[in-house]
């Protein structure tokens, strides 16, 4: 099991940036996959991006591609969202995640993951 804790959320204008990072502990962090996922209030967890354990392959979904980055730093245990361009529709809650095993049901389903953040708020206004 992988502890993981989200930092860098908060209030950012649309059209600016923002940087959300995501310490794990654990010395087996080079060996998940990571991914970002957000919940807005009323509305489900949905996937929003996800990037492989070399960090040599990322996937995004349709609505942030383009905008948001995803990124890794194995020696630092930390994976990044760099958030660009936000848009009002943003505004979540985002939780990284760890992908510990290969359950085959694909990196945008939450039950492919294992481990959980905590959160962290982020609020777009326009």
């Amino acid at each position: 099991q992988v502890q993981l804790v989200e930092s860098g959320g908060g209030l950012v204008q649309a059209g600016g940036s923002l940087r959300l990072s995501c310490a794990a502990s654990g010395r087996t962090f080079s060996s998940y996959v990571m991914g970002w996922f957000r919940q807005a209030p009323g509305k489900e967890r949905e996937f929003v991006a996800a990037i492989s354990w070399s960090g040599g392959s990322t996937y995004y979904a349709d609505s942030v591609k383009g905008r948001f980055t995803i990124s890794r730093d194995n020696a630092k245990s930390t994976v990044y969202l760099q958030m660009n361009s936000p848009k009002p529709e943003d505004t979540a809650v985002y939780y990284c995640a760890a992908a510990e095993f290969n359950y085959g049901l694909g990196l945008m389903e939450r039950d492919e993951y294992d481990d959980w953040g905590q959160g962290t708020q982020v609020t777009v206004s326009s």
